[in-house]
C-alpha cells in the first residue's frame, strides 16, 4: 500500500495477548511490541489501574488496545474480538495467556466443584472457544489475504503432565489446553494456521512471589537443568519465534520453556 508520498506503507501484524498487562502475558506482549506487532491485551482489570502496562509497550513502538475482560465469560469474549476487529480490521496472532490459579490450594481428596468450574472456566473453556472465535475470523482472513500469516499460540505449564495433588482443578486445565492445541491444529491445518503451545515451568511473577522461598530452595537442590527461575521474558521470546513464523512447519508442537525442569534424568 502506497501513502500519499507515494512510499510503500507497510501494515503491522497485530497479536492479541489475554492477561497481557502483567507477569507472563506482560513479558509476551513486550516481545511482540519489539518483534513489531500491534497489540491488542485484555484484564479483569479497569483500564485505569492497567496505565503503565499499555504504556510501556507504546514505548516498545506498538499500537495497543486494553480492553478490559474476562476469558471465563462469553459476552466478553465476543465484546473482545469485536473490539479488536473496531480498532485494528485485523487478527493475525493469539496468545491465550490469561489463567488462574485455585483460590486456595487443597488436597484433590478434599477439593470442592466450586473451585474446579471456576479454574477450568478461565483456565480451558474461556481459551478453547475464544480460539473457535478467532479461528473463525483468522479463516476469514486466510480466504482475503493471499499473504495472510495466523497463528495460535497456547501458554500452559508444566502442570500439564506434572501431577500437583494439592491443585488438581489447575493441573486437569493445563492438560486440557494441550489437548485443544492438537485438536485446533488439526483442524486449522487446511487454512495453514499453526497452533503451538508453549509451556513455561517456575516463572517469577506475582502469582509465584509467595513461594519464593520453596522455589529458591529447590532450584538449589538441582530442580531444573538450569538453576535459576524462569522469567516472563524467557517465554516471550519464545512466543516470539512462533509468532515470526520461525517453526512454520510444527503445527502442534510443545516448545518448553522451563529451564530443563522436565528432562528426566539420572
Amino acid at each position: 500500500m502506497a501513502g500519499r508520498s507515494g512510499v510503500a506503507t507497510v501494515t503491522k501484524r497485530v497479536a492479541l495477548v489475554t492477561g497481557g498487562s502483567r507477569g507472563i502475558g506482560l513479558g509476551i506482549a513486550g516481545s511482540l511490541a519489539r518483534e513489531g506487532f500491534d497489540l491488542a491485551i485484555c484484564g479483569l482489570r479497569p483500564a485505569a489501574a492497567v496505565s503503565e502496562s499499555p504504556a510501556q509497550l507504546r514505548g516498545a513502538g506498538a499500537e495497543v488496545l486494553y480492553t478490559q475482560a474476562d476469558v471465563a465469560d462469553a459476552e466478553a469474549r465476543a465484546r473482545l474480538v469485536a473490539a479488536v476487529r473496531e480498532k485494528f480490521g485485523r487478527l493475525d496472532v493469539l496468545v491465550n495467556n490469561a489463567g488462574r490459579a485455585p483460590a486456595a490450594r487443597a488436597d484433590i481428596l478434599d477439593a470442592t466443584e466450586e473451585s474446579f468450574d471456576e479454574v477450568l472456566r478461565t483456565n480451558l473453556r474461556g481459551p478453547y472457544f475464544l480460539t473457535q472465535l478467532v479461528a473463525r475470523w483468522m479463516i476469514e482472513q486466510s480466504k482475503e489475504q493471499k499473504d495472510f500469516r495466523g497463528a495460535i499460540i497456547n501458554i500452559t505449564s508444566v502442570s500439564a503432565t506434572i501431577a500437583s495433588t494439592n491443585r488438581g482443578d489447575y493441573c486437569i486445565s493445563k492438560a486440557g489446553v494441550a489437548m485443544a492445541t492438537r485438536l485446533w491444529a488439526a483442524r486449522l491445518g487446511e487454512f495453514h494456521v499453526p497452533v503451538y503451545e508453549v509451556r513455561p515451568g517456575v516463572i517469577r511473577t506475582d502469582m509465584t512471589a509467595g513461594a519464593s522461598e520453596k522455589y529458591d530452595k529447590l532450584f538449589g537442590e538441582g530442580m531444573a537443568i538450569e538453576a535459576r527461575w524462569g522469567t516472563p521474558e524467557d517465554v516471550g521470546k519464545a512466543v516470539a519465534a512462533l509468532a515470526r513464523g520461525d517453526f512454520a512447519y510444527s503445527t502442534g508442537s510443545v516448545i518448553m520453556v522451563d529451564g530443563g525442569m522436565t528432562v528426566e534424568r539420572l
